[in-house]
């Protein structure tokens, strides 16, 4: 066969130069920086060979066993005898083999598309599933409303709903191929090249308008057949799944490749330095380095829900130390933070962050200590590290912190905390900031701390770094001696809505990219015996994807609102959405739930929701967590469920929802008038927090048993969140006399006090404790935190809640009225009530001037400076015209119809006359106020002609017989009310005379 002269001499092909060229970038910095960067001599392979003799050899050998590439490998007796394993290995040596001849020694254009997931250089698309069905949509010019459309923007459902392979449900890709496949421009595969292919994806990583990626979709299509197509979409999205990991693909391309990968997390330097299998790294080449970004070690999973005893015997004890550290896992980012000298910066130091996917975090964390630059924590951080400290690595969580509550926040408001801390020009002590907890140490001054155990990892931590509240702090742990240690801990973190708990051992070595039981996760899924196990009616269900692609794979259950209602009541079946359920299935399971329910499960329609069941949401759109298919109650089963506790959510009519559900069994003896309704629940979630706070204090004198002996003397000790022991020398009065408290939660304004502390300070005052609320007249709740329990009671509307401030208060002025007798303050809306009954709103703002100066109690100077502030000044010069500012900003597209306080302030309402119902009176003159509150006029008969709304009586039907250039709208009391909650101004037409 003839050779061209570029092979008989063994010189680049100039195409394949210019290929590698306009790939690459600058070919001259790339060798300043890669000089013994390999060069290819010729093109790259064309795109299809990387599915036709790789990704389908690599899937059929999974399903098989028997690769058409291994078929002529046999054993000594000649009959067929490779592992998947190794037959996996044959097809890639073949095709990196086929590289290194027909291309040349440089593969990363190849291995960045066979694994793109771990590809660190190309940004991210910002292209999901659905983005891509709307291009291809319009790449393929087809309705949107066909059924080829439907089936690709719904690419979760069962196949048959669309007239299509059932298979493909929750196969994305495979829903794609099978559309295009009927619209191919091409049938034969295509003449794309690798180059060009990841050309063209560079593209479209730095493209973000919609009708950009368009032009390059349609690139893609005219040059690609159908199966190219599907492959290039599993290349976007990052999900490969061909049979072969990361791991067995480094390993094939040269020994030394996973190692350098997971101290570079890198794979251009991977297939750079070790392009010759030959060459070896050395050992400093095998260990992280500064201003590298590595692959940390991670927590195993628990594998299967076992006891604490178990996991605690895997962390490897030696000889007699069985000790081992509980840590709580932080919802937040994985980060690691690189510092070295570099005297060019502010301060002297340079600062590296990289997440756990090596995305590079340092234009917004920051670069350097300069005080007055724009990074979210560098600037904040220069007294964290000791003088005698040259370089560092830390490895830990970046988490945002919100200031306000003292709490950490959601990993989802990370990004926006940090940008938001970035363009602040100031040390904010207020909203929500980035706070990286360090909980390792793995370089110091030169040094490699990785092969060093924990525990001397953490000694050279606490040595070097010095915690700066809020900004920078060392991760607390706690040496734990027994696995009784760990589950109090656990429920700690739990009631504190937190993630879970990291086990780790002392004893080990800091191990790259690798998760063993050195380090294990403690969920709350995993605890015994905390919270009711729950015994919920199924009312919808969710289509999965990949192995559970076609088939529900979580389901919607609900608590019953009536359970005693009869077939002819509205009540009958009908159910509250409460939570959503999809982990502890097994296929039997699936199976059964299957068999119960087949063809009686019914499509969501968002525009004609089933009557007996209410989602979450407001009343007018209840959509949130809305099914792919709903079933009737009647016609369900019932799941028994399992969960760590209960939190608030607005995603569920329930408004609380459950954390951690689990799924323990199929309650087949139970039809569904025996699932749980909505008062079984409350009942059983109020037993469950008393059971644990019982629990809190058994275990608190437990611990304190096993503390040394200490002064004996009385003490009073109070049950509740903590424990505090106090000198007891009987009531310091009887203020409180007869009075019942149900103490709810700590104090957060003005100060922070513990809800143990308000126990003792009201029962030192002569109060009773109690542990639940009561209709008991003598009942005072007190709550200053919205918490589950205190928004369920809010929602049963019997009890006021009051805030601590009110006992401080009373307790203040009976000091400075110390002759008087026991005297307990009336309460003052805004300063003292948490949740206010309707009721008795007016009545108690009679008890404060119009100022809000309360009559029965002193204000202190700092109190009275601050109604002096807020009064009106009625001897300025000139007036203040609030109307024609509104006026201004609203025709400079400002709207403030969104603001309380302006919300009204183009109406000019007229009420009809009042009834003499009492209840009807209180009404009309709280939306007299709401309506004055929003910036509204309340006119009379002499104004009548001016009115915008005519007010009716609820319920009434009413006409205007007024006069006036124009009618006015005609509304009842309730759409004044309604506004007012919903905080803007609804459409009056839905509240006529009503």
């Amino acid at each position: 066969m003839a050779m061209t002269m570029a092979e008989d001499i063994d010189m680049p092909d100039v195409d394949a130069v210019k290929e590698g060229m306009h790939m690459y970038g600058d070919a001259e910095e790339l060798d300043s920086k890669y000089p013994n960067r390999p060069h290819n001599l010729h093109k790259t392979l064309p795109f299809h060979t990387l599915f036709t003799e790789l990704f389908n050899p690599l899937l059929d050998s999974t399903k098989k066993n028997r690769p058409p590439a291994a078929r002529r490998r046999q054993g000594p007796s000649g009959q067929f005898n490779l592992s998947p394993h190794e037959a996996r290995r044959i097809i890639i040596e073949k095709y990196i083999g086929k590289w290194r001849k027909e291309v040349g020694n440089d593969f990363y254009p190849a291995i960045r598309l066979m694994i793109p997931e771990k590809d660190r250089d190309r940004a991210m698309y910002g292209l999901k599933e659905k983005a891509i069905a709307k291009l291809l949509i319009k790449v393929t010019k087809i309705n949107k409303d066909s059924e080829d459309a439907k089936s690709m923007v719904n690419w979760k459902l069962p196949g048959q709903l669309y007239k299509s392979s059932v298979s493909t449900a929750g196969d994305f890709a495979g829903r794609c191929f099978e559309v295009l496949s009927k619209r191919a421009m091409k049938t034969e595969v295509g003449d794309m090249s690798i180059a060009e292919v990841n050309a063209t994806l560079d593209q479209l990583s730095q493209v973000g308008a919609e009708e950009q990626q368009f032009k390059i979709f349609m690139r893609f299509y005219r040059r690609m057949n159908a199966e190219e197509l599907t492959w290039l979409i599993r290349i976007i999205l990052r999900q490969m799944k061909i049979g072969a990991t990361e791991k067995t693909i480094l390993d094939i391309w040269h020994p030394d490749a996973e190692t350098l990968f997971n101290v570079s997390s890198n794979l251009r330097r991977v297939c750079w330095e070790l392009y010759d299998p030959k060459t070896r790294l050395d050992g400093g080449e095998t260990s992280i380095s500064l201003m590298q970004c590595f692959q940390p070690q991670l927590a195993a999973f628990q594998k299967q829900v076992g006891s604490f005893k178990k996991m605690v015997s895997r962390l490897k004890p030696i000889d007699d130390d069985a000790t081992f550290w509980i840590e709580e896992k932080l919802d937040g980012e994985r980060m690691q933070l690189h510092m070295m000298e570099d005297p060019s910066m502010p301060g002297g130091k340079r600062f590296g962050f990289w997440s756990r996917k090596a995305k590079d975090y340092a234009y917004l964390y920051g670069s350097n200590f300069d005080p007055n630059g724009d990074s979210a924590l560098t600037r904040f951080i220069k007294d964290a590290f000791s003088p005698s400290v040259q370089n560092i690595i830390l490895d830990g969580e970046m988490i945002t912190w919100d200031m306000d509550t003292d709490h950490i926040v959601g990993f989802g408001t990370l990004k926006t905390a940090a940008i938001s801390e970035k363009e602040s020009r100031s040390d904010n002590s207020t909203g929500q900031r980035p706070l990286y907890r360090v909980f390792d140490c793995l370089y110091l001054n030169d040094k490699l701390l990785t092969p060093y155990t924990l525990r001397e990892r953490r000694k050279a931590l606490d040595a070097a770094v010095e915690s700066v509240p809020r900004r920078l702090e060392i991760h607390p742990y706690i040496e734990a001696h027994s696995y009784t240690e760990i589950e109090p801990e656990l429920r700690k973190v739990v009631a504190n809505a937190s993630e879970g708990l990291v086990l780790k051992n002392p004893r080990s070595m800091y191990c790259l990219n690798e998760r063993n039981e050195d380090w294990i996760k403690v969920k709350p899924e995993y605890m015994s015996e905390f919270g009711e196990s729950l015994d919920c009616v199924v009312i919808g269900g969710y289509f999965g994807s990949g192995h559970r692609g076609g088939a529900h794979s979580s389901f919607l259950c609900g608590l019953l609102v009536n359970k005693n209602a009869k077939p002819e009541d509205a009540e009958y079946q009908k159910c509250y959405s409460f939570f959503k359920v999809g982990g502890g299935f097994s296929r039997e399971d699936y199976s059964a739930i299957r068999g119960r329910t087949q063809d009686k499960w019914k499509d969501w329609d968002p525009k004609r929701p089933p009557s007996c069941i209410e989602l979450g949401g407001h009343a007018e759109n209840r959509q949130h967590e809305r099914p792919d298919q709903w079933i009737k109650p009647s016609d369900s089963v019932v799941l028994e469920c399992k969960a760590a506790s209960v939190e608030a959510s607005d995603k569920f009519r329930m408004n609380i929802t459950l954390r951690f559900p689990r799924f323990k069994m199929l309650r087949s003896d139970k039809r569904w008038q025996d699932s749980l309704s909505i008062s079984e629940f409350m009942e059983l979630k109020d037993t469950a927090e008393r059971e644990h706070q019982e629990k809190e204090k058994e275990f608190r004198i437990e611990q304190s048993r096993r503390k040394k002996a200490r002064i004996t003397k009385k003490t009073l000790v109070i049950a509740g969140n903590e424990t505090i022991s106090t000198p007891y020398a009987g009531p310091e009065s009887k203020l409180f006399n007869g009075l019942q408290f149900y103490v709810m939660t700590d104090q957060v304004h003005p100060e922070k006090k513990s809800k143990a502390e308000l126990e003792a300070l009201v029962k030192a005052h002569g109060a009773t404790i109690v542990q639940r609320d009561s209709k008991d007249k003598n009942l005072v709740v007190v709550a200053d935190k919205r918490l589950v329990k205190v928004s369920s009671l809010e929602k049963r509307n019997s009890n006021n809640i009051v805030k601590p401030i009110w006992i401080q208060d009373c307790i203040r002025q009976s000091k400075i009225d110390a002759n008087a007798p026991p005297f307990l303050l009336p309460f003052e809306p805004n300063r003292h009530m948490f949740y206010l009954l309707d009721d008795d709103q007016l009545t108690f703002e009679e008890d404060v001037d119009e100022n809000g100066d309360a009559y029965a109690r002193d204000v202190d100077v700092n109190e009275l400076r601050d109604i002096l502030t807020k009064m009106p000044r009625k001897f300025e010069g000139k007036s203040f015209d609030a109307e024609l500012i509104v006026d201004q900003l609203e025709g400079h597209g400002n709207s403030l119809s969104n603001l309380k306080s302006y919300m009204f302030s183009h109406v000019q309402a007229f009420f009809s006359a009042s009834s003499a119902d009492a209840e009807e009176v209180v009404n009309v003159q709280l939306a007299k106020n709401y309506i004055r509150f929003g910036g509204g006029t309340i006119v009379d008969e002499r104004g009548k002609g001016k009115a915008t709304h005519f007010i009716v009586p609820q319920g009434k039907d009413e006409t205007w017989d007024g006069e006036g250039a124009a009618l006015p709208r005609t509304v009842g009391v309730g759409w004044v009310k309604k506004c007012w909650e919903e905080g803007t101004q609804l459409d009056e037409e839905r509240f006529q005379w009503g």
